[in-house]
């Protein structure tokens, strides 16, 4: 069973299309100061926080990096060296998920791909280029003033897309950030990228579960 073709297919960036590496260089800055067998409930506190701390007003996302991180090192009672700002210098540095140039190219030339991410514009274009594929648009949380999951996000990327919800299919690995809002604004047509990051949710955010990107072809009916 496929979905109606799309007008657009939007995506995430950050851990549905880049390799999103926050867990191994969180393990790599930290390994001195947590134990190890306590770095996966530290490694999952963070990415608590992150989320914790994209839920307000807009901030820069370096200052959502370091208060993050300054807060889980309180809780943990542990030193902050700010370590924030080696995390924003390094996400532009990485590259997709091996499946993602080959999946996307089923499709670029038949279907306008969309990016709404949270990141700054100095960011964005360096994962996207990485990608291997031309985009119509990439929208960032710096533009929307808002981060996902924020309804505030979405609206700006439906209306600067000039669209409805019933137009696009998003495509995302997170529930929390994507799919959970993107259901609200009623976006029926969703699809979850079982990375591996987080486990797929209820049945009745109506999505389909692909592998990786290499299946949203058959999704669309390509």
């Amino acid at each position: 069973m496929s979905f109606m073709r799309p007008k657009y297919i939007t995506f995430d960036c950050y851990g549905t299309l880049t390799n999103f590496q926050m867990g191994p260089l969180t393990r790599e800055l930290f390994a001195d100061r947590v134990a190890p067998e306590q770095m996966d409930q530290f490694v999952k506190d963070f990415t608590a926080y992150r989320l914790d701390q994209v839920m307000g007003d807009w901030r820069p996302y370096d200052e959502i990096l370091d208060t993050a991180m300054s807060r889980l090192c309180k809780r943990w009672g542990i030193e902050y060296r700010g370590e924030g700002q080696l995390y924003y210098n390094a996400v532009p540095t990485w590259g997709p998920h091996p499946d993602v140039t080959a999946g996307l190219a089923k499709i670029a030339d038949k279907i306008p791909l969309v990016i709404f991410s949270n990141a700054m514009n100095e960011q964005i274009m360096s994962n996207v280029d990485k990608l291997g594929v031309p985009f119509h648009k990439v929208f960032t949380a710096q533009q929307a003033q808002a981060y996902k999951p924020r309804l505030q996000a979405f609206e700006y990327m439906l209306d600067n897309l000039g669209c409805g919800p019933e137009d696009v299919l998003h495509v995302s690995s997170s529930f929390r950030y994507d799919l959970m809002p993107a259901e609200d604004m009623k976006i029926k047509n969703k699809a979850f990228v079982a990375r591996g990051h987080e486990q797929p949710g209820n049945a009745c955010y109506s999505y389909r579960q692909i592998a990786d990107i290499g299946g949203l072809a058959g999704l669309v009916g390509l």
